[in-house]
């Protein structure tokens, strides 16, 4: 809430232009991003998970949507074989094990990401029909 209250901050108006106008793209950009990794998951692509993970967690960040921050840069680490929550340096992963940790998060990031969805577009007094997330 505190990333998001200095983004608010910003807007000039009592329209949050500016503020809507980012989250707005924020939507568009993580959806994409959404289809790019089931693709590439689906093509067992880590290095792509993983730079995919890498953008849209700090994509996430940027708008203080933290949930989806944490568990893309899980798969960012996943991607690249390794698991940081297993101590201080963590443990390098085979292939098949970084992927079936990739495809719990994937399914759980996609769930996180449509609750921040909602809220950010219910704060900005949106409402109707949200699409699934891919």
């Amino acid at each position: 809430m505190e990333t998001f209250q200095q983004i608010l901050e910003l807007d000039e108006d009592d329209e949050q232009d500016f503020s809507k106008g980012m989250a707005y793209a924020y939507f568009s950009q993580a959806r994409q991003t959404f289809v790019e990794m089931t693709d590439a998951f689906s093509a067992k692509d880590l290095p792509k998970l993983s730079s995919l993970g890498h953008f849209l967690k700090g994509s996430s960040a940027a708008l203080g949507v933290t949930k989806v921050q944490a568990a893309c840069e899980k798969i960012q680490h996943y991607g690249q074989l390794r698991d940081e929550e297993t101590g201080e340096n963590g443990i390098d992963l085979t292939a098949e094990v970084a992927l079936a940790k990739i495809s719990n998060l994937l399914a759980k990031v996609k769930v996180e990401y449509a609750v921040a969805e909602r809220w950010l577009k219910n704060w900005y007094g949106e409402s109707g029909e949200q699409e699934p997330v891919p």
